[in-house]
């Protein structure tokens, strides 16, 4: 169905449609205007617009032209029987519910209705009677009225009269003050009533000046007199150290009042302040920064053009306050002391900000404690790097004789503790910096964390390249340890070498574990470092560092020493004499026993400082062993054949059977152990001893010296190390290159061999009668 406009009404909902019809039928209104844009008038039905359809019959049965035959005939044309049933039960309920509409709206306005016919009932008894009391009332407001004008006009004149007297009162009361004003003022003075002689005479300056030429000229010569004294008195008070700020302040502000010029004294003023600032800037007691706030606040006061000079003065005073913390920074003040006069510092600056909040002071402080406690934790780890470096020096620049005597165990012991307890320690004293929850160390923890753990990563690198210089393996840089000046490095020993190869071992596997638990524990966060540097502390690259700088220290520097000092003594040996004219051996060569006493040197070094234990091999009846071998029976016979056949036939078998022997593996990887280490110095000592036999050309004589002193370098050296078996290997080595090198290899006689040998251990036991 279309509007009169012709636009399509709105949607609405079937209900309220419906409640809207009733209340227009029931108040009898025009359907029209009750149907609204929903029900069309006649006149639109009859004028439809072009692009409306016309309305079916069927829908127009809520409109004011509805046709009820044609809309059955319609009805029974379009539906079946089942339809038109469908339709009339639809209907019924829609009258049903039509009826029920329209009752209760009947009920809810009949409540209404009654409900205002008691209200107009009850106003219409409550208006009754109050026109009457209306008209009695204003009956007398006027009669008050008039009353009230009659008293005003019997009372005018003594009125006007009475505030003539009270005018004149005043008067007179003003003119006594002037009269007896020189005696008030000299009674504030005496008093030092100050403040209000000042109100006084400036209450009084008006009728000064009108009056002061004629009528109270000696009033105001007596009262200019007392004021200079007045003046006097402020100024005296104004320069007084001894009077408190507060009555500075106000003798100034009553100097202002009294039109004094206290500009000029301004400059004066601000350096006694400069001065006061002086006596107190080493001290850190709330009240004197108590003070200095109060004297900030009052010349602002007095001055309110000076804060750009009072804020110079705060920021010299904590500059010369943090400058006296750096200097105490180079005695090695404990993190506790240094966190109480930054925290002291901190407040002081909180508390001046909220007086002179453009000093910036909180934000200096801040800045100014990062950098104190980045510098604090970096001088630390200078300190610890100290200690073990002069621990490491004095055994340095101790004497062989001292070095025995010092027991370079306990020595080694004390470095580890230094080197391990100080990380612990230095971690213990850096917790404090984490552990406060005021304000500052919030700001900042984040950035001791890092330091702390960059802290941690430099000094093991630093220590590392220190360790480098203590052994001579690089040269020392100008920022080092002055204590370094001292070491020659071409004189290091040797044992300082494998404290430091041991010392790299510990700190890998013992110190590093220790301290990255404890960082992990205690100083985790941090991140205020930029992605780009990557993380502060990496223990798997410090463990690589000391890895490799202990592998350098033991091989390639402690194992090679000692083997170059034996080979020298070795290569003079061996090029001393001249082999080709040796004589018949008559004992074993003093070479072996300086050989020995070298290895005795090493075992020394090495059983103090290495971990592992070395397992002695004494042979009371060592000899007896190698007699059975040489001087059986069927031995005596095979080497009772021509001395040169069996030199051949020696020496063929020598040949045969290095092509059948096993191939044995002499060098292996050096370790950390007692064992390890002896026992690779002196294979490379034997494997040195046989190339320098290999340069030599030796007669019988030398050849069977050779053969004596490696029979009993083979018994001696099973003392020193575990491995016979190679050292058997390399002893015997050497006899088949000197063998190789000899113009007539005929060997000892067993019995001669074994009674030389025998002789040389007798000489070693008659010298050394405690020896087993």
């Amino acid at each position: 169905m279309a509007t009169a406009s012709g636009a399509p009404p709105p949607a609405m909902d079937e209900k309220a449609r419906r409640t809207r019809d009733l209340l227009a039928s029931f108040y009898n209104t025009d359907p029209s205007a009750a149907a609204g844009a929903g029900v069309a008038s006649p006149a639109s039905l009859a004028r439809p617009s072009p692009t409306a359809a016309p309305a079916s019959p069927l829908d127009s049965i809520n409109s004011t032209s509805f046709d009820p035959e044609n809309y059955m005939n319609v009805l029974v044309q379009q539906s079946n029987l089942e339809g038109l049933l469908q339709r009339h039960v639809k209907m019924a309920a829609e009258i049903k519910n039509l009826d029920t509409d329209l009752q209760m709206l009947v009920y809810e306005n009949y409540n209404k209705f009654i409900s205002a016919t008691d209200t107009i009932k009850r106003m219409k008894t409550n208006i009754v009677g109050m026109e009457a009391n209306m008209e009695q009332l204003l009956s007398k407001i006027t009669s008050v009225q008039s009353k009230s004008d009659t008293v005003n006009t019997s009372l005018f004149d003594k009125r006007e009269n009475i505030e003539k007297l009270h005018r004149t009162r005043n008067l007179l009361r003003k003119v006594q003050f002037i009269y007896d004003l020189p005696s008030r003022l000299n009674k504030c003075i005496k008093t030092e009533a100050y403040a209000d002689a000042v109100r006084f005479f400036t209450g009084a300056k008006p009728i000064f000046e009108a009056y002061g030429d004629t009528s109270f000229q000696d009033c105001k010569k007596a009262s200019e007199e007392a004021m200079d004294l007045v003046i006097q008195h402020l100024q005296e008070k104004l320069y007084s150290d001894s009077e408190p700020i507060e009555a500075r302040a106000e003798a100034v502000v009553l100097l202002k009042q009294l039109n004094f010029p206290v500009d000029n004294l301004k400059s004066n003023l601000l350096e006694k302040l400069e001065d006061c600032l002086l006596n107190l800037q080493n001290e850190s007691t709330q009240a004197s920064i108590s003070d200095i706030s109060k004297t900030f606040r009052a010349y602002l006061i007095i001055f309110p053009d000076s804060e750009k000079r009072l804020i110079e003065l705060a920021q010299a005073l904590f500059s010369n306050r943090y400058e006296t913390v750096r200097e105490n920074l180079k005695k090695r003040i404990p993190s506790t002391d240094l966190l109480a006069m930054l925290r002291s510092l901190w407040e002081d600056a909180t508390a001046i900000d909220e007086v002179i909040p453009e000093a910036a002071l909180p934000a200096f402080s801040l800045e100014t404690t990062r950098d104190i406690i980045r510098q604090h934790i970096a001088t630390a780890f200078l300190h610890l790097q100290s200690e073990i470096s002069d621990a490491l020096v004095r055994t340095h620049s101790t004497s062989n004789e001292k070095l025995e005597e010092l027991q370079l165990q306990n020595a080694m012991d004390t470095i580890k503790i230094r080197v391990s307890q100080g990380c612990i320690d230095l971690l213990q004293e850096f917790h404090h910096f984490i552990d406060g929850n005021t304000e500052l160390l919030l700001k900042l923890r984040d950035l001791i964390i890092d330091w702390v753990q960059e802290g941690f990563q430099k000094n093991f690198q630093k220590l590392d390249r220190h360790f480098h210089v203590l052994s001579g393996r690089s040269k020392s840089f100008p920022q080092e340890s002055s204590a370094l000046d001292s070491v020659q490095i071409d004189k290091v020993p040797t044992v300082l070498v494998l404290m430091l190869a041991q010392l790299c071992v510990y700190i890998e596997q013992t110190t590093i574990p220790k301290v990255t638990e404890e960082l992990a524990s205690s100083f985790s966060g941090g991140g205020a470092r930029s992605y780009e540097y990557g993380p502060p502390f990496v223990p798997g690259e410090i463990c690589r560092l000391y890895r490799s700088s202990g592998e350098k220290f033991l091989h390639h520097q402690y194992i090679n020493m000692k083997t170059q000092k034996i080979s020298k003594l070795l290569n003079k040996r061996f090029t001393t004499p001249v082999w080709i004219k040796h004589k018949e051996p008559r004992e074993v060569n003093m070479f072996v026993d300086l050989l020995l006493l070298e290895f005795n040197g090493v075992v020394s070094e090495v059983k103090q400082i290495l971990p592992g234990l070395i397992r002695r091999h004494r042979h009371s009846d060592s000899t007896g062993s190698t007699t059975s071998s040489r001087s059986n029976p069927m031995r005596e016979d095979m080497l009772n054949r021509s001395n040169t056949n069996r030199a051949r036939s020696q020496f063929l078998e020598n040949h045969l059977a290095k092509l059948f022997e096993q191939k044995m593996e002499i060098f292996t990887k050096v370790e950390y152990t007692q064992e390890s280490v002896i026992s690779t110095v002196l294979k490379l000592c034997l494997k040195s001893l046989q190339e320098f036999v290999r340069l030599q050309t030796f007669n019988r004589s030398g050849f069977q010296q050779i053969q004596l002193d490696m029979e009993f370098l083979k018994s001696s050296l099973k003392e020193f190390v575990d491995d016979e078996a190679a050292i058997s290997f390399l002893l015997k080595e050497v006899n088949n290159a000197a063998h190789e090198r000899c113009l007539d290899p005929i060997p000892l006689e067993p019995p001669i061999l074994d009674k030389l040998i025998n002789a040389k251990l007798a000489k070693i036991k008659e010298q050394n009668p405690n020896m087993q």
